[in-house]
């Protein structure tokens, strides 16, 4: 992309620009946060952050604009993004991509309604059908047994399914995977307009498909009617900051903004806001340098690791379900060391000084983005020569591990009925069969495993016995030790 493309200038930065002036002025303040641009803050924090960050904490002053009602500031940089990352609106999300896609769900459904999702949908997804009531109808997506990886959903299995649910009132998908991988969102979308419903988009690894050709294109060039960024995970934004784009006339703007007023906090933090701003401009004004250094980076790796022998990285294998590959994600295989991922992350994270984003039973997968360095790939490199050094001599034969446990049959309970049903607590290994209570999931990715209103199946149950042994860490469950688990009463 280049500034010809926009519609207006990208050098604007609004609300950055606002803020900056903002916190120089030296009013008597007697509004919120406490510390009064610093000056009650703990001494520790200031010593680590700085004044200058303590300064531009400030709530929604005049001059800053209001979330919720944007007319000023907020407006523009919002205005900005629309234009930047090609919708034709777009909000700023300060409480991460989460509450963009429990907005989303409750923009597009209600209680009783019917929701196409993969089964290996976020857990955020989850907590929006329970706010709402809706039901969901699970797809297996494509599974690579060889490699152990997830891909996508297929537009086969999209289309028989809204054959057998033709009252589907929306579908939502992954694009790309933890892994990068991509499907083919242009059919999906093809299949899902010819039902006059909207595809929503959880696109929260691919804020950068637009700005560069060799990338995967962004679900809203091939048809998503709506997609959740988080702008943080691969761009220049601070932690916690998404946008939410929507396009077409199948989406209501104003139960998006209605939705995001549930769901978001009414105190939006200007730091985070600013650095969404600033983040849209760098990547208008620099964003296909900024990829083809990237790229570079990540080649630069893929080359060096196919030389270290018993590991191997994801490469792309057009397949049903594999149509894309983000070849700025590396997904490193090591179920040759005789070691797991969980395993492997240790050693690299406190011996040798690498930390990878997301470890599974056989894989290690890094994020490769526009803050990295030759400098990091070249310890990247190192670490894995040492790690695998030290593994075992010989090969040894892969992790067992089953794939995430596949849809089994709801119960007449919507996952908003099991969610709020009375519950007893019962022991793990007695549970099959039973109705869960309770959200699972290892974390990351968060993906659950089991969730409120499904049948807890003993595929279910090994499989999450398995990472916690392994390594892994369970999050949503009432017990982490999993000795025992909450199931609907009854």
């Amino acid at each position: 992309m280049n500034q010809n493309c926009f519609s207006f200038s990208q050098e604007p930065t609004p609300i950055l620009e606002a803020l900056g002036r903002a916190s120089g002025e030296n009013n008597a303040a007697f509004y919120a946060p406490g510390h009064k641009k610093g000056k009650g803050i703990n001494p520790q924090i200031q010593d680590l952050w700085g004044e200058k960050i303590l300064q531009a904490d400030l709530p929604e002053l005049p001059e800053l604009d209001n979330l919720f009602a944007p007319q000023g500031v907020i407006k523009k940089a919002q205005s900005l993004a629309a234009d930047c990352f090609g919708s034709e609106q777009t909000w700023f999300l300060v409480n991460g991509s989460t509450c963009g896609i429990i907005a989303s769900i409750i923009a597009v459904s209600q209680e009783g309604d019917k929701v196409i999702l993969p089964r290996n949908i976020h857990q955020s997804a989850i907590a929006g059908l329970i706010l709402t009531g809706a039901i969901p109808i699970f797809i297996n997506p494509e599974y690579d047994s060889v490699e152990d990886i997830i891909y996508s959903i297929t537009p086969t299995v999209l289309e028989n399914t809204l054959q057998q649910h033709p009252d589907t009132k929306a579908v939502m998908i992954l694009h790309p995977s933890y892994q990068g991988i991509c499907g083919d969102v242009k059919a999906i979308a093809e299949i899902t307009h010819r039902y006059n419903i909207p595809l929503l988009v959880d696109e929260a690894h691919g804020g950068h498909f637009a700005f560069h050709p060799d990338l995967p294109p962004s679900a809203l060039s091939m048809g998503a009617d709506l997609t959740i960024q988080s702008t943080h995970k691969v761009l220049g934004a601070m932690t916690q900051a998404s946008m939410l784009h929507l396009q077409g006339n199948r989406i209501s703007p104003q139960r998006i903004s209605q939705a995001l007023q549930l769901v978001e906090s009414t105190s939006p933090s200007y730091i985070l806001l600013a650095s969404l701003d600033a983040a849209r401009q760098q990547m208008a004004l620099q964003g296909k340098h900024l990829m083809t250094q990237t790229l570079q980076l990540a080649e630069m790796a893929r080359n060096q690791l196919a030389t270290i022998p018993r590991i191997s990285v994801l490469e792309f294998s057009p397949q049903p379900g594999f149509t894309y590959l983000d070849a700025t994600r590396l997904t490193v295989n090591i179920s040759q060391l005789g070691i797991t991922g969980y395993e492997a992350d240790e050693i690299l994270h406190e011996q040798l000084g690498v930390t990878c984003e997301l470890p599974l039973l056989n894989h290690l997968t890094f994020i490769i983005s526009l803050g990295n360095t030759p400098e990091d790939i070249n310890k990247l490199i190192q670490g894995f020569t040492t790690l695998v050094s030290q593994s075992p001599s010989l090969p040894v034969s892969s992790c067992s591990q089953s794939p995430p446990a596949p849809p089994a049959p709801f119960s007449p309970l919507s996952p908003r009925k099991a969610f709020f049903s009375p519950k007893q607590t019962i022991p793990f290994e007695e549970s099959c069969d039973r109705i869960c209570g309770e959200l699972i999931c290892p974390y990351p990715p968060g993906i659950p495993v089991l969730m409120p209103g499904e049948i807890i199946t003993s595929q279910a149950i090994n499989y999450l016995q398995q990472v916690l042994n392994s390594g892994g860490i369970i999050t949503g469950c009432s017990d982490r030790t999993l000795k025992n688990i909450l199931v609907v009463s009854g």
